[in-house]
């Protein structure tokens, strides 16, 4: 029986660096590429305000892909010889509705497991601080020595209650790289409209409701919340693609309409920021565990 958990993740959990540091959680890079030759690895050779100064300048928009079997399987090795007998790797990756990678980890890991590799790979059907605050937890709490039991099912109330919603400034950049999802009907109504997005059960990006301006956008996020959640304290974390203030500003709202016990933030990096583009922000929210 595995006696203690190794977290890892991939670029798109959009974590702090500081934090991947100190709880000690492997991130597996995603890539992003301009053109035809130019290929860099999520914010490891290309950083969130090196990637959307180049985005403005690019003649089209990049694409993405995801790290291949092979690169995970190479991971997954290291981290078994370097940890102690009977760690459970633990592997959480964005929604497989928005990309292969949870399948590119999963395919490694039935292949390492007829050498006795043990690795749980988790869809986690959300993106970006959504991820991340999953992560974060999870890797807290085993930071902590909390039992694999323990996590086993704080890690389900996570997957079933984390809530991500996103504001972008067009729908451009998820229609062209084809993550739209059921957004899609939107397209060509919008006009001063600004939708408010967020993930299905399944991971899958959908139109939560439409506000006509993207200041009242931002207010009715806090509204959401209070909504969704009342009283009950959460968790939050907010990424956001070079709108400094406005994530400030989503943070103040959401305090004063929720009980918010933790703040995660960051920017949203490459191979995100190539499918919400320039302006986007998201606020994730998960219910705070019992103490």
């Amino acid at each position: 029986m595995a006696t203690k958990w190794k977290i890892i993740t991939d670029s798109t959990a959009d974590l702090p660096e500081e934090l991947v540091k100190e709880l000690d959680i492997t991130v597996v890079p995603l890539k992003v590429i301009f053109g035809q030759e130019e290929t860099f690895y999520d914010r490891i050779n290309l950083m969130p305000e090196e990637f959307y100064e180049k985005l403005r300048e690019a003649d089209q928009m990049p694409t993405t892909s995801q790290p291949s079997p092979h690169e995970f399987e190479t991971v997954y090795r290291k981290l078994h010889e370097e940890s102690e007998a009977g760690t459970k790797l633990v592997s959480l990756h964005l929604s497989s509705q928005l990309s292969g990678t949870y399948q590119a980890a999963q395919i490694a890991a039935d292949q390492l497991s007829e050498e006795g590799l043990d690795i749980k790979v988790v869809d986690t059907k959300r993106a970006s601080c959504a991820v991340g605050i999953i992560v974060k937890e999870l890797a807290q709490m085993v930071q902590a020595g909390v039992s694999p039991s323990t996590c086993e099912e704080r890690l389900q109330e996570l997957l079933e209650k984390t809530e991500v919603y996103f504001i972008v400034d067009t729908l451009e950049f998820l229609q062209k790289n084809g993550r739209i999802g059921k957004a899609s009907a939107l397209l060509g109504s919008l006009l001063k409209m600004k939708p408010i997005l967020s993930l299905t059960a399944d991971g899958e990006v959908y139109p939560l409701e439409k506000v006509r301006g993207r200041k009242k956008a931002l207010q009715r996020l806090g509204e959401i919340l209070r909504e969704k959640y009342g009283t009950q304290p959460v968790e939050t974390a907010i990424s956001h693609a070079e709108v400094f203030e406005q994530a400030d500003s989503v943070l103040a709202t959401a305090k004063e309409n929720v009980e918010v016990v933790s703040v995660m933030k960051s920017s949203i990096g490459p191979v995100i920021g190539a499918h919400v583009g320039p302006g986007a922000l998201a606020i994730a929210v998960a219910p705070a565990k019992n103490n």
